[in-house]
């Protein structure tokens, strides 16, 4: 069949396909609600007839693009800036174009951006939310009909799907990695309590210590979860506990950190204090001594959102939690 000259239409294609309009727009919008068969005989007809499908005049129909806004807490974390990669390629994967912006731990610049950005008529917003930010804000974006999804993070109550990682689980097999040597001198540093994956990464290390029948006193130091906050957590710590033989870090910076500030105190880690960290980071175990960590799978973590994301733009109902998988990465500094 010769592709027709004058302009090809959604009706045309549905004619060929011998199907209807609406089918022909879910096989347009990537719907999983369209068979395969049919699917098939779409694609199809829009190759013969020579379809050309008007994305910039269907967003505006609809209100909705095809861009996906990624709000991101920190780029200059590595974890955060390899997490941003993965979601980009699995969104990439769904046809759509990731929009990727900073908001540097602050919930005021989180608002400006998402308020900007609602401007562009996003299809939806994956974020890793700033401390401090409130459910009745998110709630209202979602009610305001933006799809949210939160990873890493959770805000209390909020409407939004979270996927996460296992962060209880990872802090609680990585204490006992270390009480299980007989270490009882043993403490948790870093993170606030205005984020929900301290409290998780908290409850974890706890538990362990629990399990084992040890006391709780005196065995947390808060601190930013930069290398800096490392820095200073471990020499609050050492003040305080000059005997302390191992640390569980809420992150491998904030280890790095804690690794540098044991140095300038003549301390060996992995000899004189062991460490863990959480992220498992590339530059954890290349550094001397190799950096014991819990270990996140990044593009999981994006493969998993994008499942999220097509089931919310399908208009049906995602888990409210999802939780990835963490493993421990036994190495030179905790053995």
């Amino acid at each position: 069949m010769k592709k027709l000259t004058g302009k090809v239409t959604i009706w045309d294609v549905a004619k060929e396909a011998q199907v209807s309009k609406s089918t022909v727009s879910l096989v347009l919008t990537n719907s999983d609600k369209v068979s395969n068969k049919s699917k098939e005989k779409v694609l199809t007809a829009i190759d013969k007839l020579g379809y050309v499908y008007n994305r910039d005049a269907a967003a505006l129909r609809s209100k909705r693009s095809n861009l996906v806004a990624l709000v991101i807490n920190d780029l200059t974390n590595p974890y955060s800036a390899q997490l941003a990669v993965g979601l980009e390629k699995h969104i990439y994967d769904l046809g759509m174009l990731p929009m990727l912006v900073n908001i540097a731990e602050c919930v005021e610049r989180q608002k400006q951006v998402v308020k900007t950005l609602k401007e562009y008529n996003v299809s939806a917003f994956i974020m890793c939310p700033a401390p401090g930010t409130e459910q009745s804000w998110q709630d209202d974006l979602i009610n305001s009909g933006f799809p949210v999804i939160n990873i890493m993070r959770e805000v209390p109550f909020s409407a939004a799907p979270c996927v996460l990682p296992d962060n209880k689980k990872g802090t609680h097999i990585a204490t006992s990695h270390i009480l299980s040597q007989g270490i009882e001198e043993i403490a948790f540093l870093g993170g606030v309590d205005e984020i929900s994956d301290y409290h998780e990464r908290l409850s974890g290390f706890l538990s362990a210590l629990k399990q084992f029948n040890i006391s709780e006193d005196k065995r947390v130091i808060q601190a930013q979860t930069n290398r800096q906050g490392g820095r200073e957590a471990f020499n609050s710590l050492i003040k305080k506990s000059p005997h302390i033989k191992a640390i569980i870090c809420f992150n491998d910076v904030i280890a790095y950190g804690a690794i540098e500030a044991m140095r300038q105190h003549g301390l060996e880690p992995g000899k004189d204090i062991k460490v863990v960290g959480f992220d498992d980071l590339e530059d954890s175990r290349l550094m001397l001594p190799s950096l014991s960590t819990i270990a996140i799978n990044a593009d999981e973590i994006g493969k998993r959102t994008c499942q999220v994301l097509k089931e919310l733009l399908n208009q049906s109902t995602p888990p409210v939690r999802t939780l990835v998988d963490v493993n421990l990465q036994i190495r030179d500094s905790s053995q």
